[in-house]
């Protein structure tokens, strides 16, 4: 009989008969569907109520860059990643920067766009103005979705009118302003675009298809800058090598794609650490990188006046510390209490220093030895365990494998085969 993944019903059952039915499609072994079972601190009672389907956990290492200063407050940073030397990178340069007094940032606060597409109007900007024209009462409207959030002194706080072309003809695209305050604000940014698309409908005459959130916050902004001293970087030759690194990402997409995902190792593991929406932020910074019309690097790099190196950043950051798994995951709840955040934009300010620096970090390593010889050393230990090596075999193959410039799953089990023969 062949396998189908066609399962009627497969979400009404437990956890475990789920994963029976995994074992048996996928020929799982018993120590396999173990593995699938244990957890840590994220029961599988729990993960069951957060996502769909479940049948376990996935774990990831959790680890801290520390050396960080941002506005003169010290920080230790939870970073979740399976990438080796990210973390390591991250308090190196770190470190770096507090030479020259740390990172500094701003923001623009937590400002999310709700998008409200209308189509079907003979005049477009007929339509425009009819909708600037009742704005206080489309606010209205919206904040009744969540006096809570209003409360707080959140809530929908302006409105903007786009008419967009497309290949179906002209839309009416409303921009709902929203203040979400400590939450990432999609939940409440989707109900209040929902909540005022009828009456959108009702005074312009035309159909409303789509009115949903749009990840890319460029009202969300987060800016860090920091200055380094170009004596701890080497010289005035490596930060012009960095210069000429960011010049490189500066002139070619595909020099830049490299450049941004440096970045985001910083910013998406701090996020996985404190359960924020990952794909949204990844979504938001790639968007804001090509709102140009040409995909560009998120930093700039510059010397200055002294030859020293200075570092921009400028990014959207929607994150939160309220709300979805960043209240409902134990272990996200101890990564923001060992952050010791108060709110949602401090977050999100310590998330871009964070990027600054992880990009600080490679284009540097780029820039002088190379990327790989620090990142090839931690490479290699996961190469040596993958080859069956415990203990103080590890140091041992990786020494070896990192001597001969040999860092490959077949050389890992030569060393260790020839390791263990000699004992």
């Amino acid at each position: 009989m062949s396998k189908t993944s066609r399962i009627p019903g497969f979400y009404k059952l437990s956890v475990h008969e789920r994963l029976m039915k995994v074992k048996e499609f996928a020929n799982l072994s018993d120590d396999e569907v173990e593995l699938l079972t244990k957890t840590g601190r994220l029961s599988l009672e729990l993960a069951d109520k957060m996502i769909e389907n479940v049948i376990g956990t996935l774990e990831l290492p959790l680890g801290i860059a520390v050396n960080f200063l941002i506005n003169g407050k010290d920080y230790l940073i939870p970073m979740a990643i399976e990438e080796p030397s990210v973390v390591a990178a991250a308090s190196h340069a770190a470190k770096l920067t507090r030479a020259g007094g740390g990172i500094f940032t701003q923001s623009t606060g937590p400002f999310m766009i709700g998008q409200i597409q209308l189509v079907g109007v003979l005049s477009p900007y007929k339509a425009k103005y009819a909708i600037l024209s009742h704005k206080d009462e489309i606010l209205e409207l919206a904040n009744k979705q969540d006096p809570i959030l209003v409360r707080l002194g959140g809530g929908a706080k302006d409105l903007e009118v786009r008419i967009i072309e497309s290949m179906l003809g002209p839309m009416v695209i409303t921009h709902l302003i929203v203040d979400v305050k400590d939450a990432m604000g999609a939940n409440a940014v989707n109900t209040m675009a929902e909540a005022v698309a009828p009456y959108i409908e009702k005074i312009t005459g035309g159909k409303v298809y789509l009115r949903i959130l749009s990840n890319l916050a460029d009202k969300r902004l987060v800016r860090a800058y920091t200055r380094v001293p170009k004596e701890v970087l080497g010289g005035e030759d490596v930060v012009d090598g960095i210069i000429y690194a960011y010049a490189f990402a500066a002139a070619d997409p595909y020099r830049a794609a490299t450049h941004n995902k440096g970045i985001m190792n910083g910013i998406i593991a701090v996020a996985l650490a404190t359960g924020n929406d990952t794909r949204a932020l990844e979504a938001g910074a790639h968007a804001y990188a090509a709102r140009f019309g040409r995909y560009m690097p998120l930093t700039v790099w510059e010397k200055d006046e002294n030859g020293d190196l200075i570092g921009w950043i400028e990014i959207p950051i929607a994150v939160g510390i309220i709300g979805g798994a960043t209240r409902t995951n134990p272990i996200a709840k101890v990564c923001l209490k060992i952050l010791g955040v108060k709110s949602g934009t401090e977050l999100a300010e310590i998330m871009g220093a964070v990027g600054l620096t992880q990009n600080l970090a490679a284009i540097r390593a780029l820039a002088t030895e190379g990327i790989q010889k620090g990142h090839m050393k931690l490479h290699a230990r996961n190469i040596a365990i993958m080859a069956g090596a415990v203990g103080d075999e590890i140091d041992k193959v990786v020494d070896e494998m990192v001597k001969i410039r040999i860092i490959r799953l077949d050389k890992a089990k030569e060393i260790l085969m020839k390791l263990r023969s000699s004992k």
